[in-house]
């Protein structure tokens, strides 16, 4: 059972709150040229994936791909820019929208109970800390299911996004970016672009800027500081997202590839990805179908990256091998998107 299915069942039994399923329309406007600044990803061969047993498995084998040039949005796209895209077409996120029951239980176990039409309200899923330490198998726990939080309202409908136009928009959809995307003329990435262009150029390392987490002492990305979930302090200078240039860009000039928040991609999303890859693929596009063997109900989108909330004591998803799903009708607290152009676009 996915994150936001466990959150939705556990919601409705023991806080009568929901979490959302909706597949939002998108109208097709005249995109302006987009403006966002990118930069070039020269193509090249690349290990994508690791073999390294400290890794979870969905990471497993490393195998070699081959990867075209294009270019990549330099930042995350910013609440700013949504802001843009919003004002320009009138589109409503996910988040903003009703959700539908007979979509919502398509992808429920068999016989899951219709909760009551009181619980089925616009919302979405907000980190929110314990009061004190809890298991952390258990993330139920520390994300709550909030009516009128979306995007405008990241922490719910008292809180606004004034004083954070540079910060990367979230609570958007997998649905959501796509319809950014073709209003601004581009793409999101392949997972095999997306991981190529967060290594920096860089062979076999860790993380995006070498092997060593903190360089010299450096912060280089926005991760969890503290004790996990229940208690997080500001090391790197933040609780919770932060502006999209605050940390050093990557070899290519890319901020937050891993950190502040996860990051769609285009791919399908499957466990065994990995392990079914051809030994050199070229510029590969991913399954043709999603299927996670822990939650056989739900199809799933690739998110990589990690994010504000990622620990080392948890998931430490700061990494370019870092991959998880996540359904395409989901947004959160913690995910936003960039996006790409191919060369001969």
């Amino acid at each position: 059972m996915t994150k936001r299915i466990g959150i939705l069942i556990v919601s409705i039994a023991i806080t009568g709150s929901l979490a959302l399923y909706f597949y939002p329309h998108y109208q097709n406007f005249i995109s302006p040229k987009a403006t966002s600044s990118m930069k070039w990803i020269p193509g090249g061969e690349f290990t994508m994936g690791t073999n390294d047993p400290l890794s979870m498995l969905n990471e497993r084998p490393a195998h070699q791909v081959k990867i075209d040039g294009f270019w990549m949005d330099e930042h995350l796209v910013t609440n700013a820019d949504f802001q843009k895209f919003v004002n320009a077409t009138g589109y409503i996120t996910t988040a903003e929208k009703k959700p539908d029951w007979e979509q919502l239980k398509a992808q429920l176990p068999p016989h899951t109970p219709k909760p009551d039409d009181s619980k089925l309200v616009p919302g979405s899923l907000v980190f929110t800390p314990p009061a004190h330490p809890v298991p952390l198998n258990n993330l139920t726990l520390w994300w709550r299911w909030t009516a009128g939080a979306n995007w405008r309202h990241p922490e719910g409908p008292k809180s606004e996004i004034k004083g954070r136009e540079n910060h990367p928009v979230v609570h958007v959809s997998w649905e959501d970016a796509n319809a950014y995307a073709k209003w601004i003329g581009k793409k999101l990435p392949t997972e095999a672009q997306w991981e190529f262009a967060a290594r920096g150029g860089l062979k076999d390392k860790r993380f995006p800027w070498g092997d060593e987490f903190r360089p010299h002492g450096k912060f280089m990305a926005n991760t969890f500081q503290g004790q996990f979930p229940h208690h997080g302090v500001a090391e790197d200078g933040y609780i919770g997202t932060s502006p999209v240039k605050a940390f050093a860009p990557n070899g290519y000039g890319l901020y937050d590839m891993v950190g502040n928040v996860w990051e769609w991609t285009n791919d399908w999303y499957r466990a065994d990805t990995h392990a079914n890859e051809n030994p050199i693929c070229h510029n590969p596009t991913g399954p043709s179908n999603s299927f996670d063997p822990l939650d056989i109900y739900t199809i799933k989108r690739v998110i990589k990256g990690g994010s504000f909330l990622c620990h080392v004591d948890y998931c430490e998803s700061y990494r370019p091998c870092a991959r998880r799903g996540e359904t395409p009708d989901t947004g959160t607290s913690h995910i936003g998107f960039r996006l790409v152009r191919n060369a001969q676009d």
